[in-house]
């Protein structure tokens, strides 16, 4: 039996401009992220500061167009002054949120030169845990402001001449969160992060500024949290934060993959509230949203309480990523690009070896994940307007979610290159899909190619040693009449449809 599915897309009805930055990543001070990830000195792919060339060219492959940093929970006991200057006077720390050691000999300005290889902007995340606005209008005005000054001076003396001009700050990290450094409530948060804000601001007015919204669906104060806070800091800030994380530690596969169904919810009451708090201010501006964290994770859970404390840069949170996993971060993307119009920016986190689509041995290679391939062709492909799909698709229950669609869907069209690119995931693990895409208002179209992402075992997955076990292959059977696209989606596939039209 094959099940069937349709999508009606119409090219006057749009969702959003995709921003590129939903294609964002995550760097944190956090196991083998920075240390052994991106910086390795002594690699032998390794350049003059000691940055691994092969991860780079990952990296630049994903063409991610926006990095955070330095954290995550590590920012909320982070004295950014650690990171600056000359290596050999950096101090040695005691770090508190993942308990090693942090030796700063990466610090600020090396993860601003890696950036500009990665082809990258920072996204900067300022302490508010254990610091506050004075600290973030330091940095500010030593990152931003071209001279004159002690802070823009000390830079300079640091073999920066030029200001490093970085545009989007986050306003710490889950402060709502109990493991949290100098965790807050609503209030207390609020009000730090109206006045941090407002200074920040003042020594750069381009600045575009990201509050912490709860750290996750899950938080017993969600949405209180939000709309607590923007009471507080709707006049000051343009973005509000969201994180999510999922994982499938009772292996039910059909509920993991429903996940985003919760995701898709999460959003549409983020929006609400954020367009509560737009109504009680009287304002006419529009609050978007950071979805600055997302991934699977799990898979690490009981490895990690296995590390010894104060190590430095121990394998944390290495998750090895299945087929499985791959098909859950597709409908995760796709998720975000149904949300184009006020998700204008999100993290992948993270981006090397800590929950990441890249993975390095220390001293050896770098290999693939299996969630970096849906990862690469919606960053490389999903630019442009994303299209309102009107979607007729099967649909099942699970325990705790009902009426999943078997189809996750949207296209979105590159006018300027003259492409519509259909993603497509089939969830069902028993059966293909036979799926009709109508374009009825594109005149005519032709085939470009379809990728498939499927493998017959759900948890197969990449190692440094199998390095392609799963990946893509381009012989997709979609094919093009006229104005509809037909195509047999196997069971448990991700599917990228890229047509030409007029």
């Amino acid at each position: 039996m094959t099940l069937k599915a349709s999508v009606i897309v119409d090219k006057d009805f749009i969702v959003g401009e995709v921003d590129k930055r939903i294609y964002g990543s995550f760097i944190e001070h956090l196991g083998r992220a920075v240390y052994n990830g991106i910086y390795e000195p002594g690699h032998s792919s390794a350049d003059e500061q000691g940055l691994r060339g092969d991860v780079l060219s990952l990296v630049n492959e994903l063409q991610v167009p926006i990095v955070r940093y330095p954290g995550g929970n590590f920012v909320s006991g982070y004295n950014w002054e650690d990171s600056v200057g000359p290596v050999a006077q950096r101090k040695h720390r005691l770090e508190l949120a993942w308990r090693t050691i942090e030796t700063n000999e990466f610090g600020f300005n090396e993860f601003v030169d890696w950036a500009r290889k990665a082809n990258t902007e920072v996204m900067m995340a300022v302490n508010l845990g254990t610091r506050g606005a004075d600290a973030a209008r330091n940095i500010v005005e030593y990152s931003n402001h071209s001279s004159g000054t002690y802070w823009s001076d000390l830079r300079r003396q640091h073999g920066y001449e030029q200001p490093h001009n970085i545009k989007v700050w986050c306003l710490g990290n889950e402060m709502d969160g109990p493991w949290q450094i100098g965790a807050k409530t609503a209030v207390e948060y609020g009000r730090a992060a109206a006045e941090a804000a407002k200074v920040m601001k003042w020594v750069d007015p381009t600045l575009e500024l990201v509050a912490c919204g709860s750290s996750h669906l899950g938080m017993p104060t969600f949405p209180d949290w939000e709309a607590s806070v923007l009471d507080h800091t709707y006049d000051h800030v343009d973005y509000l934060s969201m994180h999510q994380y999922y994982g499938n530690p009772d292996n039910d596969t059909r509920t993991f993959l429903a996940r985003s169904v919760e995701m898709d919810e999460f959003i549409r009451t983020l929006v609400a509230t954020c367009d509560f708090a737009k109504a009680k201010k009287r304002s006419k501006k529009t609050m978007y949203l950071s979805f600055d964290e997302w991934n699977v994770w799990f898979h690490s859970h009981q490895s990690d309480k296995r590390i010894e404390p104060w190590s430095i840069a121990p394998p944390q949170l290495e998750d090895v990523y299945t087929h499985e996993d791959a098909l859950l971060v597709g409908c995760m993307l796709i998720t975000l690009l149904k949300h184009a119009d006020r998700v204008k920016m999100a993290c992948l986190a993270q981006l090397v070896n800590v929950i990441a689509p890249i993975m390095t041995s220390n001293g050896g290679g770098a290999w693939r994940q299996t969630i970096f391939y849906p990862f690469l062709h919606a960053s490389v492909y999903g630019r442009g307007k994303a299209l309102v799909p009107l979607i007729q698709s099967p649909k099942y229950d699970t325990k705790t979610i009902t009426d999943v669609p078997y189809l996750e869907s949207i296209a979105v069209y590159n006018e300027e290159a003259g492409e519509v690119t259909v993603f497509a995931v089939n969830r069902s693990l028993e059966e293909a899909l036979a799926l009709e895409v109508d374009l009825r208002s594109f005149g005519s179209c032709r085939l470009i190619e379809h990728l498939v992402l499927q493998h017959e075992d759900l948890k197969a997955v990449n190692t440094e040693h199998n390095p392609d076990n799963v990946k893509p292959h381009m012989n997709g059977n979609a094919a093009v009449d006229g104005l509809k696209i037909s195509a047999q989606l196997a069971k448990a596939s991700w599917n990228v449809i890229r047509v030409k039209v007029s």
